[in-house]
């Protein structure tokens, strides 16, 4: 066995436990995959037949009026009656239990919703991997991150119809591929410091997720210098269930090459085996 065979398979088998931990986190309790609706909410009180209580949205932010009998479990204490959310930031979460299942009580888009998230969802309990291609070193990237002199804000478009998304920028990843250079605008990602974009390439509604895919990608270092592992590009939850309201790759980042590396299209979306 070569060097370059034992590099590999180290390689890919770092792949797979990144992969896994990843699998594990999507098919959570309460993750994505238990999510049984996703509630616009208005000023008038509606109740929903997966959540307790009549819920609307107002200028005190989210309220629910729950029914004698009925309760929500939030920060660790019962409440009952009526209970004010208060205004709840673009893009946050906050989370009510309800016995073995969590309200997502949250803003997206400028609109307040709700969804419930179920353990018992089919679509969680069903889930049993996602396909992707098999890693490969090649689609491993050096890039260089081109910081702009301010963060940018960015509108882009979403899933959920008419709904759109505003993002701060604060940069470019230059790469380059297939003889090409590739600018891509990047977001800022999980961790302090680190980036994240969202794209699309020729492989997008052929073999990938049509909508969109995500990368992560670590802190530049200090010459500037980022690591761009296709081999991580992830599906949202829009590739496993339309009660998501993700967001859609600004026109820069649509790639008209082909990235063969990454998660394909969910088998909940049909494809099958």
């Amino acid at each position: 066995m070569t060097v370059q065979d034992i590099d590999r398979v180290s390689f890919a088998k770092e792949w797979e436990r990144w992969h896994r931990a990843h699998e594990q986190a999507l098919a959570d309790p309460h993750g994505f995959l238990a999510i049984t609706s996703l509630r616009w909410l208005s000023p008038e009180p509606t109740r929903f037949e997966d959540a307790p209580g009549a819920w609307s949205s107002g200028p005190e932010g989210v309220l629910v009026e729950l029914a004698d009998g009925e309760e929500l479990t939030i920060d660790g204490t019962a409440v009952h009656g009526r209970y004010a959310f208060g205004a709840i930031a673009e893009r946050a979460s906050v989370y009510a239990g309800y016995g073995d299942a969590v309200i997502e009580i949250a803003k997206r888009g400028g609109h307040d919703i709700v969804r419930p998230r179920h353990p018992g969802n089919p679509l969680r309990t069903d889930f049993a991997h996602t396909p992707a291609y098999a890693p490969d070193p090649r689609w491993v990237r050096t890039g260089r991150y081109l910081p702009f002199d301010e963060p940018r804000a960015i509108t882009v478009g979403a899933v959920a119809e008419g709904l759109e998304h505003v993002y701060d920028a604060p940069g470019q990843v230059e790469f380059e591929l297939a003889g090409e250079t590739f600018r891509l605008t990047a977001f800022n990602g999980k961790r302090p410091g680190s980036l994240m974009v969202l794209l699309t390439d020729a492989t997008s509604g052929v073999t990938t997720y049509a909508a969109n895919r995500s990368l992560q990608i670590d802190a530049p270092d200090e010459a500037g210098r980022v690591t761009l592992d296709f081999n991580r590009a992830t599906n949202l939850p829009c590739a496993y269930t339309d009660l998501a309201t993700c967001p859609l790759p600004p026109t820069e980042n649509r790639l008209p090459v082909a990235i063969e590396a990454g998660e394909k299209i969910p088998l909940e979306r049909g494809d099958r085996p």
